[in-house]
């Protein structure tokens, strides 16, 4: 797929964002054909200076993008932040609330000089009375139930990826899409709000209709009782683990034939989905002790023959080498900065497919204002101004 055949190809995106939320919403735009421009500090993203469980936010959420660094603690560094969003078709943040307005780079001050601009805001909560509160994935998790559903009872647990976070920054990048089809009918521009908290009731909204519709409070995740019998994690003769579902009587039928359980499937107390649901205090004992004797493989290959859902039990670092996602073009080789040095490596790609290629890999993610110069011609300095701002540490 080339560049020009990418849907957003020519639409510029500018970025004034950090951590994941935000990055996230630029990393989709530019996925899919945006020139995406990231506004950083003179001295970088801090999220490029993470450690620990952050350590690869950057890289994982900031290719496809150029970089400028500005001052934006002087007038002459606002004043080029503006001329540079003047040429944008959206501007994208996830600052706290008022941090643009007070620098002067908010939605009503920027839609002034650019009436056609499509203004993304990434926020904690959507206005109302949360809105002034700091907001984090955990934060909104814990308040919205998810932790609650996620963890066993009484010990709620955070979901092991920052979930709200890059969906936020995808209903940001959503609403984006949208509100650019918009402006093809009207010629002008709007405000697009997407909030962590509204992102996680969205999560959780089954439940709630769970309730709705039964009465009944939703169970947290590992208490809650399951509408199918075999639908668990079981540990098999080698010590590994697998989970393995049936679902229906028809997938009960195959399963019991694929392993030779026909005392099973004759069983009286077997004989539908809701009955073995109802058995399955003495139905899954047995077939974690049948199964128990089989090596992990010859569960997966028996599984697989006969169309019946399972999975190995991964680890996020094993999916490098992933058959599918290798074979499939699903991971772009990246450069990272590992320590002091910079190394290759890969990264999942937007799991979507166009026209029968996946949106690939256009640009590394950039060093600390690799594009300044570029990006501040575009908006109509000299090389002579450049030089200036560069040398009054405006610019770099």
């Amino acid at each position: 797929m080339t560049e020009n055949k990418l849907p957003l190809a020519g639409v510029r995106v500018v970025e004034f964002t950090h951590m994941v939320m935000g990055p996230t919403c630029g990393l989709i735009l530019g996925d899919l054909g945006a020139e995406v421009v990231k506004v950083e500090p003179m001295a970088g993203d801090t999220t490029r200076r993470l450690k620990g469980s952050a350590a690869g936010f950057f890289p994982t959420f900031n290719r496809n993008k150029k970089s400028i660094a500005l001052d934006l603690r002087r007038p002459e560094g606002i004043a080029a932040a503006l001329r540079l969003a003047s040429t944008a078709d959206v501007v994208s943040e996830n600052f706290k609330p008022d941090t643009m307005d007070r620098l002067g780079l908010g939605y009503d001050s920027i839609s002034r000089l650019n009436p056609r601009v499509i203004y993304v805001s990434h926020k904690g909560f959507l206005p109302g009375p949360y809105e002034n509160r700091t907001a984090l994935d955990e934060v909104v998790q814990m308040m919205a139930g998810l932790a609650y559903m996620t963890g066993p009872e009484g010990r709620p647990l955070r979901a092991g990826s920052s979930v709200n976070d890059i969906m936020g920054g995808m209903f940001g990048a959503i609403g984006a899409m949208a509100a650019l089809r918009a402006r093809d009918e009207t010629g002008k521009g709007q405000l697009v709000q997407s909030g962590l908290f509204e992102n996680s009731v969205f999560l959780v909204a089954q439940h709630m209709m769970q309730y709705a519709v039964t009465g009944e409070p939703a169970a947290p995740m590992p208490s809650r009782v399951s509408a199918w019998p075999i639908y668990d994690v079981f540990t098999v003769a080698d010590g590994e683990q697998i989970f393995l579902a049936v679902v229906s009587d028809a997938q009960w039928e195959r399963f019991c034939e694929a392993f030779g359980y026909a005392d099973l499937k004759n069983d009286p107390r077997h004989r539908s989905n809701d009955e073995r649901v109802q058995a399955r205090a003495t139905l899954l004992p047995a077939l974690r002790e049948r199964l128990g004797r089989l090596p992990a493989r010859t569960v997966a290959r028996r599984f697989e023959e006969n169309g019946l859902p399972f999975a190995p039990i991964a680890r996020p670092h094993e999916l490098f080498d992933d058959p599918h996602l290798n074979a499939s073009g699903g991971l772009a080789p990246i450069r990272v900065q590992a320590g002091e040095t910079a190394a290759d490596s890969k990264v999942p790609l937007l799991p979507i497919m166009l026209d029968g290629r996946r949106p690939g890999l256009r640009l590394q993610p950039p060093q600390v204002g690799e594009h300044t110069d570029e990006l501040l011609a575009s908006c109509g300095y000299d090389a002579q101004e450049i030089r200036s701002l560069k040398e009054s540490g405006i610019a770099a």
